[in-house]
């Protein structure tokens, strides 16, 4: 017989809104010259920022542009060598978590240009800039202007499978070569043989982070213990047996609504600020089963992509599949959001698998508690 489940109740804590505005501090440097000109605009832009626009680029101003949380972000105002206007993205961070960020984010845009580059805007490079009061870093891109219309489901799901299937782990594994962060928190995204224990790891360190920032929660780390010892290996390690494996997709990581848009000029869908990693496809879209994704949350994008990529084998585990892949993404979201209503709905989502997938008694368990 399985054990009951007595669990607290969660505090409830505030829904999460997206910021409207960036949060980050402009960075304390000296402006930067295009030429022997000075360059116009509200955002001091650093040399060195300068230094790695292609050669012959005259900067004319640079602005402050978009909203972050943990980011300053511009857009810059550019002519070609050949005469032809052009336009940068750059976002600005400081102090060793500022550097985790966009050094991730620069080598998770790249890995995504590579394999998908008719869905990423194209990264160029990252960087320390010359300040030191703190220390701060860059991120540099092409801009893309873009609408805030619904993406349109056909055409973001066809851009996601194909990146789902033509991408190609260098390992062989589970993973990537550096902690990416979903936020702005490191994921534990070391390689791994198998998804299951990738996905393991994963959730133990999203588990971490809660404790770090969120302080100790007296039963949600006991239930993310029993969610890896007796609920993994009834939902995902059912993926990897009986003759079934999992192939290493590249994973964009975070691709909810707030990451995708639609450019004006050509209609072409396009997503930014992945945090990357390889791993099972299905995981890809559990983050839209979040209560916060409003639009990518509606039902006609998770069919339409299911609809082209197809369903992993055990097909009937699938909702479930779904939802322990989004306990993941609202745990470490909680980390990042000051527990926000992530924790709360992580929470009841670990209740139903808990309840729906007890431990697995033996014969020998049987026998025993028999006696």
């Amino acid at each position: 017989m399985s054990s009951s489940i007595v669990m607290e109740a969660p505090e409830i804590v505030e829904q999460w809104k997206p910021p409207t505005e960036s949060l980050g501090r402009v960075p304390l440097v000296t402006p930067g010259k295009s030429g022997d000109k000075p360059i116009e605009g509200d955002f001091p832009l650093d040399q060195v920022v300068i230094d790695q626009l292609p050669p012959g680029t005259v900067v004319h101003s640079c602005n402050r542009y978009g909203a972050s949380a943990w980011t300053v972000t511009a857009r810059i105002e550019t002519t070609t060598a050949d005469g032809e206007e052009q336009f940068f993205f750059v976002k600005c961070a400081d102090a060793d978590q500022g550097k985790a960020m966009l050094e991730g984010e620069f080598n998770s845009m790249r890995e995504l240009y590579n394999t998908a580059p008719n869905f990423i805007p194209k990264p160029h490079t990252w960087g320390k800039l010359n300040v030191s009061n703190p220390d701060t870093y860059f991120f540099l891109c092409q801009f893309i202007e873009m609408t805030n219309d619904n993406p349109d489901p056909t055409q973001l799901c066809i851009k996601m499978v194909e990146l789902h299937r033509n991408s190609v782990s260098p390992t062989g594994q589970f993973g990537f070569h550096i902690n990416t962060c979903q936020g702005n928190l490191p994921q534990q995204t070391s390689w791994s043989p198998t998804w299951t224990g990738f996905f393991s790891q994963m959730l133990r360190g999203a588990m971490a982070l809660n404790i770090k920032y969120n302080g100790k929660w007296k039963d949600l780390e006991e239930c993310v213990e029993r969610l890896i010892k007796d609920v993994i290996p009834q939902l995902i390690a059912p993926l990897e047996s009986d003759g079934r494996s999992v192939k290493p997709s590249l994973i964009h990581g975070d691709l909810w609504e707030g990451n995708v848009g639609t450019s004006f000029e050509t209609g072409e869908i396009y997503t930014f600020d992945a945090s990357v990693y390889y791993g099972h496809n299905e995981i890809e879209v559990a983050i839209w089963r979040a209560r916060f994704n409003k639009i990518l949350g509606a039902k006609v994008y998770l069919n339409t992509y299911l609809a082209r990529m197809g369903i992993s084998e055990p097909v009937e585990q699938f909702d479930d599949r779904h939802r322990i892949y989004s306990v993941y993404h609202t745990l470490h979201e909680s980390a990042c959001h000051n527990g926000s209503s992530f924790r709360e709905e992580c929470y009841e989502n670990i209740k139903f698998l808990l309840e729906k997938y007890p431990p697995v008694t033996t014969a020998g368990d049987t026998a025993a508690g028999a006696s």
